[in-house]
């Protein structure tokens, strides 16, 4: 089957997200081409995704070198692994006309794409997403940063790719648990702003990486990104706009910080964000008790966690949530569901809300 498209409209930064097998092999093509041009191509992935697509990796490694992070994981994206990337890149004598080609999941496209955003102040890059949720989240938008021990996402960059190329053949691969934590953020998409999205994945089952409506799931999210991106790519609009991407974000990169990054994977921590963001739509009005338990069954379904594996404290929790890059004015700032499939940015939400939403997903 021919790839399946969608353009990120960003004007002459405009940029297609192609979806479909072996599209990943397109990367050799221009890498190959960019190479007869004398351009330098550096490919950055990690030894989990060198392990997995051994062949794909020497076929980019022919045409430049390949940097691989010294982990696999959130610790990856850091300060130290930041700059070791440049070294690598200057190393290579990169010049601005080169390119980055960032292989791996959201930790790999995050730092890759920082170090493009940052050397020689901004070349190009490529996204090639290995895992889901970086097809359907992470990988396109442009957002690219790394962690500090304060909190997740602190530094970075908007730096759109050239291309993303979404391969779904790669998938067949991931751990079943990776591709679970993926399918988190394809139910957030359904929450904040598709209930038609939602109730197909009510309807499909368990998605799996040979499941028939996959790639059309996937092109559902990248469009609903891209046009969110589209009218607010810097996340600077005073409500919703990209904001709303966050829905389940704000307990969840808490949940990550507090736990110890690697303890539950991104879109674990989402998965429960969710059902606290499910609760807390509740203690507010604004959902039943039946819709909080459509949340929580369609996160259970595709063997998402509902709740914290091991009880963290509620304290340390709000902590972190005041920490993150999300408040303003020092005030939290959260994102609720008005209705399934309808989500709104809330100030100033009642911290005996927040509190209440915690401990119901098994904080103390």
């Amino acid at each position: 089957m021919s790839p399946i498209a969608h353009t990120v409209s960003l004007g002459d930064r405009a940029y297609e997200v192609r979806i479909g097998n072996g599209v990943s092999q397109e990367a050799v093509t221009r890498a190959a081409a960019e190479r007869a041009k004398g351009r330098v191509v550096v490919t950055v992935t990690s030894p989990g995704v060198q392990k997995a697509l051994p062949t794909l990796v020497k076929a980019l490694a022919e045409h430049g070198p390949v940097i691989i992070t010294q982990a696999d994981g959130e610790t990856a994206k850091s300060s130290a692994e930041l700059a070791r990337i440049w070294e690598g890149l200057a190393t290579a004598n990169m010049g601005r006309d080169g390119t980055v080609i960032a292989l791996g999941g959201g930790v790999v496209g995050d730092l890759a794409g920082f170090a493009a955003a940052s050397y020689l102040r901004g070349v190009s890059f490529i996204q090639i997403p290995t895992t889901l949720l970086a097809m359907v989240d992470s990988s396109v938008g442009g957002k690219t940063g790394i962690n500090l021990p304060q909190g997740k996402n602190l530094a970075g960059a908007f730096h759109q790719p050239q291309v993303v190329l979404a391969d779904t053949q790669v998938l067949q691969g991931l751990p079943v648990r990776e591709f679970s934590a993926g399918v988190a953020e394809i139910i957030k998409y359904g929450l904040l702003g598709d209930s038609a999205l939602l109730a197909k994945l009510e309807n499909a089952g368990r998605l799996t990486w040979n499941h028939p409506e996959l790639a059309a799931i996937i092109l559902r999210c990248v469009e609903m990104k891209a046009n969110i991106v589209a009218k607010d790519e810097r996340e600077t609009a005073e409500s919703n706009g990209r904001a709303l991407l966050n829905l389940g974000h704000t307990f969840g990169h808490a949940i990550e910080a507090v736990a110890g990054y690697g303890t539950y994977l991104h879109g674990e921590a989402i998965a429960i964000g969710l059902s606290m963001a499910a609760t807390l739509s509740e203690d507010l009005g604004f959902l039943s008790a039946a819709q909080v338990k459509k949340v929580n069954d369609v996160l259970a379904l595709n063997a998402l966690p509902v709740r914290l594996t091991k009880p963290l404290m509620a304290e340390d929790l709000l902590a972190a949530m005041r920490r993150d890059k999300k408040t303003r004015s020092g005030a939290l700032r959260f994102i609720v569901m008005h209705q399934l499939g309808t989500a709104v940015t809330q100030d100033n939400v009642p911290e005996s809300s927040v509190r209440k939403a915690l401990v119901a997903c098994g904080a103390v």
